[in-house]
């Protein structure tokens, strides 16, 4: 462990006394991850007379949804499973055959939020091809790409996917590719001791109702897994970007990319591929939250100073929205963290050669050298499209976000070899503004520049 500062810890600390009391949960537990490592932990409350700590299971619910996502981009990126395929071709026999991996991933297929037949979470669960049978035109609610509805009748699909890509069920899939090599051995489909009992509070009274557990089973990918602390906190160091082979970290970089977001324009809350996103106090974190009778759970990763946070309680209802972005906001403030040290690097002549300003027209731009052979261009004064750009072994640069995400940048020479312009997607860049040598699309006005 890289332990936070005892004054840190005692913020922290305090944080969770309150929401535990305030909130009337039997138990909580949460914990920080830095760099990789579990920074800190804390607990209130009880779980069978102690504590609870880092070994104590709780139900995560939802949060096995982003395993079960991640199973998917590794068969995406073995070629098994193709993001646009629609989920007939891996899962036939539904009424929303024409629906998409990626639609489902994203919660953006349209499909009904839950199964139909009785609330699943808190009754015995069917097989598969039983609820299969039962849907019909009713489990399309909108149509497919329109909108953010939220599906856990979506992962119970996705996690057919799996099993029949896999030939094994998709808990023993997500368990030998995700959890195993992550260390995760306390994640598991039914609780083991410890664990905590999952509880109702009574809205007006400090007595508790015993809430009831069981297999899923066809709903199980939607929310079955326990887990610890322990376990949970690898899994947030993961969503961070140390994924330790499971995952290419691009593909988790991927995974975490907005595919639509279901709060209007100025976007707090989204989704990506299985997972979550959220913008709090200029971060923008991936992770997922978790329900089921009885349990709580959140995860938050944020990939940019590598940290990350959750908690986990056993109640239905009442942890306070905000409890983990205020732990962060903790850390922030009694532990802020220090710029990497500025060092020199090495750099080609020819790269060094691209340097500089650069005009759209008469826009400018500042062209900069990133690490690896790679290319930032800005606009100077803020207002244009800025995007970074990584070496290719063609000799171009790829787009990796912003408007030119995906598109090529090629440095055009002359015949002598000397530095004519830049071509982005038949965008030309120049030198000086529309500079009449560079073969700027549409020519350049003989009379030039006047008054």
């Amino acid at each position: 462990m890289s332990p936070v500062l005892e004054s840190t810890a005692r913020a922290l600390l305090r944080r969770i006394a309150v929401e535990q009391a305030e909130s009337r949960l039997p138990s909580l537990t949460a914990a920080v991850v830095r760099d990789g490592r579990l920074a800190w932990f804390g607990s209130r409350g009880r779980v069978e007379g102690a504590a609870p700590d880092q070994s104590t299971q709780y139900r995560i619910g939802s949060i096995t949804k982003s395993m079960v996502a991640t199973v998917v981009m590794r068969l995406r990126d073995e070629g098994r499973v193709d993001l646009l395929d629609p989920i007939g071709k891996h899962v036939p026999g539904t009424p929303v055959a024409e629906v998409t991996v990626a639609q489902l991933l994203s919660h953006t297929a349209g499909l009904t939020a839950e199964s139909p037949g009785q609330w699943w979470e808190r009754t015995p669960g069917m097989p598969v091809d039983e609820l299969i049978g039962l849907l019909g035109p009713e489990t399309v609610r909108h149509r497919p790409g329109r909108r953010f509805h939220y599906s856990n009748l979506g992962f119970a699909l996705l996690g057919e996917l799996v099993s029949r890509q896999r030939g094994v069920s998709w808990a023993r899939a997500v368990q030998a590719e995700v959890l195993e090599p992550l260390g995760m051995r306390d994640t598991t489909t039914r609780p083991r001791s410890p664990h905590a009992t999952g509880y109702a509070v009574h809205p007006w009274a400090d007595v508790l109702l015993p809430e009831p557990e069981h297999d899923a089973v066809a709903m199980a990918p939607a929310g079955q897994f326990w887990a610890t602390s322990a376990d949970l906190a690898r899994w947030a160091v993961f969503l961070a970007g140390d994924t330790a082979g499971v995952l290419d970290p691009a593909t988790v970089a991927e995974m975490r990319e907005p595919a639509i977001v279901d709060d209007g324009d100025a976007w707090i809350g989204g989704f990506g591929l299985g997972l979550q996103l959220t913008r709090v106090g200029g971060r923008r974190l991936a992770g997922h939250t978790g329900s089921m009778p009885g349990f709580l759970a959140t995860v938050w990763a944020d990939p940019s100073d590598r940290v990350g946070v959750l908690f986990m309680a056993n109640s239905t209802s009442g942890v306070s929205r905000t409890l983990l972005t205020e732990l962060l906001a903790i850390l922030d403030a009694y532990e802020p963290r220090l710029p990497a040290e500025w060092e020199p690097a090495t750099a080609d002549a020819d790269l060094l050669e691209l340097t500089g300003p650069w005009y759209w027209g008469p826009s400018a731009y500042a062209l900069r050298l990133l690490p690896g052979r790679g290319l930032s261009l800005n606009p100077i004064g803020g207002a244009g499209r800025a995007s970074r750009f990584a070496a290719q072994a063609d000799g171009t640069w790829l787009g990796l976000d912003g408007y030119y995400a995906g598109e090529r940048l090629s440095v055009v020479r002359r015949a002598d070899g000397s530095l004519s312009h830049l071509d982005l997607n038949t965008f030309v860049f120049t030198r000086t503004p529309y500079d009449p040598a560079a073969g700027v699309p549409g020519g350049v006005d003989e009379g030039g520049w006047r008054g």
